[in-house]
């Protein structure tokens, strides 16, 4: 489900998430190479090309490095052009290049100073001034699920770029996701900033998914380029269906196609209904604040700690443990009394054991649970991660590849 420079830190490629390739920003820069040298030029065989071509300002953050042909690199110092700070890089062990160890962060003007000697030992040295592409002109997309982690088989790849994307082709054509179950995996656009991908069907428990994110110099919308490159993957745990039934007030929860508990629920009232559809879970908390001013409801509601609650929309849809229900009629099993939500009995703090705790316990972020029955409309394929309410033609024809 991750600030371009916080979350970017998630999102780009040194960082831990994502949501790649290798692609150089050839629009914004260049290379500086030893035309410009200094020392034995003329004689040394040794040639050296530093990726980020003097006075460039659209230098990539993932590939600027330095490399050298015909010799040895001898010393290759990196710093912040302001402060003269070092940046650590390291050298491959025949000396052919350097690159630094950390993502270089964008919009940051940097100095790189090289020398290298060819196989007799003849000098030469090239330098670069030059500024990485800056948070204006680059786009980022936050994305989920992170790596590593193991979802439910509902669980979309989902991007959020921070940039509306008007060449739509070339960024979905850098972004490739592929499971090791063979299914097709499609994108699809909704509006210019967001991004989903999913098969036709559930994902296959078991199975591995592969994001491969090469994005770095793609020019998403006139002068704006992308700076990921990051190759991603997480795992889809076992495949867990959840429907709730409005007319009979239960959930049955069904796992690898076994009926393993059926659940008490006490869904919207008449005034607050329900969504209809298949709505997959995006965040789990222990505790949460459901404030009912977040979501136009007035003074409502303003419970500071609801436990065992799972998103399930954007707009504020969750499935939830309740304790301030009735103890004299409770309403699990027999009526609706939510301001639209999904709840179970539960027990304030959330840990005695109760239906709440044992769905929370065993529900995955990626998890489906289908509401059917309600008086209400099926919920919005853009509200939540909740793509699987579209048919599939229409999926496949919102994608731009």
């Amino acid at each position: 489900m991750t600030t371009p420079d916080i979350a970017a830190r998630r999102a780009l490629g040194a960082c831990a998430a994502l949501v790649i390739g290798a692609l150089t920003l050839t629009a914004c820069g260049g290379s500086a190479d030893n035309e410009d040298g200094k020392g034995g030029q003329d004689s040394s065989a040794a040639k050296i090309v530093i990726s980020a071509k003097d006075g460039s300002t659209g230098a990539s953050i993932n590939t600027t490095g330095v490399k050298v042909s015909d010799g040895q690199l001898t010393d290759v110092k990196m710093t912040l052009a302001g402060s003269g700070q070092a940046v650590p890089g390291s050298l491959t062990g025949d000396g052919g290049s350097w690159k630094p160890k950390e993502q270089l962060e964008r919009g940051t003007k940097y100095r790189i100073a090289a020398s290298a000697k060819d196989a007799d030992g003849r000098t030469v040295s090239a330098d670069s001034t030059f500024t990485t592409v800056s948070s204006a002109n680059s786009f980022i997309g936050t994305y989920t699920p992170d790596d590593g982690t193991t979802v439910g088989a509902g669980m979309p790849v989902s991007f959020n770029f921070d940039k509306a994307i008007s060449d739509k082709k070339a960024v979905q054509s850098h972004i490739t996701v592929s499971s090791s179950s063979g299914q097709k995996v499609v994108g699809h656009w909704f509006g210019e900033q967001r991004l989903d991908f999913r098969p036709q069907e559930y994902w296959k428990a078991g199975s591995k998914v592969t994001m491969k994110i090469d994005l770095d110099g793609v020019e998403g919308a006139n002068g704006v380029y992308g700076v990921q490159r990051k190759t991603v993957s997480f795992t889809v745990g076992r495949s867990q269906v959840s429907t709730v039934d409005v007319d009979t007030q239960t959930m049955t929860v069904v796992r690898d196609g076994r009926t393993i508990k059926s659940v008490p629920i006490s869904a919207g009232s008449s005034e607050f209904s329900t969504y209809n559809g298949q709505m997959v879970i995006s965040e789990k908390f222990k505790q949460v604040r459901m404030d009912s001013r977040t979501v136009d409801l007035a003074n409502a509601y303003d419970i500071k700690d609801v436990p065992n609650a799972m998103r399930l929309t954007t707009s504020g849809t969750f499935i939830h443990g309740n304790y301030w229900y009735n103890k004299g009629n409770p309403p699990f099993g027999s009526q609706g009394t939510s301001h639209g939500c999904v709840g179970l009995q539960d027990a304030r703090g959330g840990q005695a054991d109760t239906s709440a705790k044992w769905f929370y316990d065993n529900s995955l972020v990626g998890d489906v649970v289908i509401v059917k029955n309600s008086p209400d409309k099926t919920v919005t394929p853009d509200n939540g991660l909740n793509g699987w309410n579209m048919g599939w033609n229409e999926w496949v024809a919102g994608s731009a590849v």
